[in-house]
């Protein structure tokens, strides 16, 4: 059991995916930078980051990487400190994050995907995230919602939740009851031993589950899921409507 409670100091963004199922709106812009409520989802991820205290971010980019670099430096050096991590080759979402190790630190750190975007519920996402994170039993504690309450495909889910908080994938024909969110507390043994190159995140995830050191929190809160550009009207119409409360 954790004796203090973490403080997270560093965090990332990941804003280096092509966004292709975001296309045609991602035709000349990295989806990170598409506009939601007047900001983009960038600038929503790092607000929500120095809200949580961070004080140093990564964020990596690779499709339209000038672009990511000129909002970063648009936001006038506003919290958090930011560094850009160029990718000329895409390395995924696992090889994104492992070669930013050496600039998170040696704590556990917070990562956003660059498309999400959420609503919080009585106590901010990511201060629950830091409060429940054990790096004892935990290599990542992973931001769960509940298919039920989303709007647009979510296929089969991604993942089953035990009492204790443990994370499972469903079985063949299963149904899971809840998605990823995006948002997450990982500490850095969970991609410490992978080698630096090109993998997805699942890779170090399904590593995680084998040793049943991956676990789940559920958003008590309102999550938007933005895969499509009818994904991202749908958000708009929402808040513009002044939506205010999950479907629990």
């Amino acid at each position: 059991m954790r004796l203090t409670p973490l403080r997270l100091s560093r965090g990332m963004v990941l804003a280096a995916g092509l966004g292709q199922r975001m296309r045609p709106l991602t035709a000349d812009t990295a989806k990170p930078l598409l506009p939601l409520q007047g900001r983009s989802l960038l600038d929503h991820a790092l607000d929500r980051l120095s809200q949580a205290g961070v004080e140093q971010a990564v964020v990596n980019a690779h499709w339209k990487a000038e672009k990511v670099a000129a909002a970063l430096a648009a936001r006038n050096a506003a919290a958090p400190r930011t560094r850009l991590q160029l990718e000329p080759e895409l390395l995924e979402t696992g090889g994104g994050i492992r070669r930013a190790l050496p600039l998170l630190g040696p704590d556990p750190f917070a990562v956003i995907n660059g498309d999400a975007y959420w609503l919080e519920g009585p106590v901010p996402a990511l201060d629950r995230l830091a409060a429940a994170f054990d790096p004892g039993p935990m290599d990542a504690l992973l931001l769960l919602i509940r298919t039920c309450s989303i709007e647009g495909a979510v296929g089969r889910g991604d993942f089953f939740l035990a009492p204790d908080g443990r994370l499972r994938r469903p079985r063949a024909h299963e149904i899971a009851p809840y998605l990823f969110g995006g948002v997450q507390v990982m500490s850095p043994a969970l991609l410490a031993a992978e080698a630096e190159g090109v993998f997805s995140l699942n890779r170090a995830y399904d590593r995680a589950l084998a040793a049943g050191r991956l676990f789940g929190l559920v958003h008590d809160g309102v999550w938007f899921h933005l895969s499509t550009p009818a994904d991202l009207s749908r958000a708009e119409r929402r808040l513009k409507d002044g939506l205010q409360r999950s479907f629990l």
